[in-house]
């Protein structure tokens, strides 16, 4: 048996280590912050040691900037997934739309982790190598509905793929984020399927207004 054979059972024990390590902590990260989150709490979820969590990510910070790219990753994973009809720009739009809105509301975690990100001013997502690559997928769905949309004469020149993209994660992020306290202040469930379904059309046809042409009806 060669060197690299015998190497191949370790390195996979390694990775294995690893990747169990950070979905513990995105899943402690998401449920009490960083603050909140301790090393021995994510190291018993994962079925490991506190040590490994030192070897692997330096410390709690640098596991925690390490669970902010892993969560970004999967939500360019889930974004690269998605299948836009070019042909048909507003309906291609409409899609992006609906992709993230839901998203928020599918990945409570994406939510909540960020929450505990911004608390601390963004201070570990600058610290990522990656992060500048996280966005770039992301609003290039919202780009290539938008272009496509702007070369059929349907979407107005002067709104950027930019501003659309902040426009949805507004509306989809805040109606999550702040559901429980929107839902005692207005009296409503915001999680009910019925007020979450008005809410996406309203987001969707939000939207669409802000990007098509006066001279288009929306529907």
């Amino acid at each position: 048996m060669n060197k690299q054979s015998t190497r191949r059972p370790s390195q996979s024990r390694a990775r294995n280590t690893r990747d169990s390590l950070l979905k513990a902590a995105v899943q402690v990260f998401a449920e009490s912050g960083l603050t909140g989150g301790s090393v021995a709490r994510i190291s018993k979820l994962a079925q490991s040691h506190d040590r490994m969590i030192y070897y692997y990510f330096g410390n709690k910070e640098g596991l925690f900037v390490a669970a902010l790219e892993e969560i970004y990753r999967q939500y360019n994973e889930a974004e690269s997934a998605v299948t836009l009809n070019l042909a048909a720009p507003i309906e291609a739009l409409e899609t992006a739309i609906v992709f993230f809105v839901r998203y928020f509301r599918d990945h409570p975690e994406f939510v909540t982790v960020l929450n505990s990100e911004n608390l601390h001013r963004g201070k570990h997502i600058s610290q990522s190598l990656r992060a500048s690559q996280f966005s770039k997928p992301a609003i290039g769905l919202v780009h290539r509905a938008l272009t496509a949309g702007q070369q059929a004469g349907l979407f107005r020149h002067d709104v950027s793929s930019r501003d659309l993209y902040l426009m949805i994660s507004a509306m989809g992020y805040f109606y999550q984020s702040n559901q429980y306290t929107l839902s005692a202040f207005l009296g409503q469930r915001l999680a009910d399927p019925v007020q979450y379904q008005h809410w996406e059309d309203f987001v969707v046809q939000a939207v669409k207004s802000a990007a098509l042409n006066t001279s288009q009806k929306i529907g």
